[in-house]
């Protein structure tokens, strides 16, 4: 589901998604098809459920987002250093 749709179905409210359709271009996420995992009323329920999420499948690509917002603006970040 593109995220215009996405907006108009689930107005005011904070989602978990998965990117289904996704690239990268200039260090920014492009992400053409969302999949709605589920809804929420506030940050925090959702961050709970993505990191659960995360936990058990951490090659998924996650977001938490709040419909309030016109566009989705993802920067891709570098991470430098050991993890365990």
């Amino acid at each position: 589901m593109k995220w215009k749709g996405i907006r108009n179905q689930y107005p005011h409210q904070w989602l978990l998604l998965e990117a289904v359709d996704a690239h990268t271009e200039s260090n920014r996420r492009i992400v053409e098809q969302f999949s709605v995992l589920n809804s929420y009323i506030n940050s925090h329920q959702a961050m709970e459920s993505y990191s659960q999420i995360h936990h058990e499948s951490p090659d998924r690509e996650l977001y938490v987002l709040n419909t309030e917002k016109d566009k989705v603006e993802i920067l891709e970040r570098q991470w430098l250093g050991i993890r365990k």
